[in-house]
């Protein structure tokens, strides 16, 4: 099933958080400029994360927001 499908089909959130952390890691190259990848890596810190834990918790704000 695709992201796109849940979304059409009304999953809950908890139910779309986990099909998004439930698989197969894969390797992402992103281009940042470097100020940003250092203002984020010391954001994370912070906040008691990593760097990439940073990045996947975005990305699953973002993608199970509703509406």
């Amino acid at each position: 099933m695709s992201y796109k499908e849940l979304i059409e089909s009304g999953v809950s959130t908890p139910e779309m958080q986990s099909y998004l952390t439930d698989s197969e890691l894969v390797t992402v190259t992103l281009r940042l400029p470097r100020t940003m990848r250092d203002s984020a890596k010391e954001y994370a810190t912070l906040n008691g994360l990593n760097f990439t834990s940073l990045v996947k918790q975005c990305l699953i704000e973002k993608l199970t927001k509703q509406g």
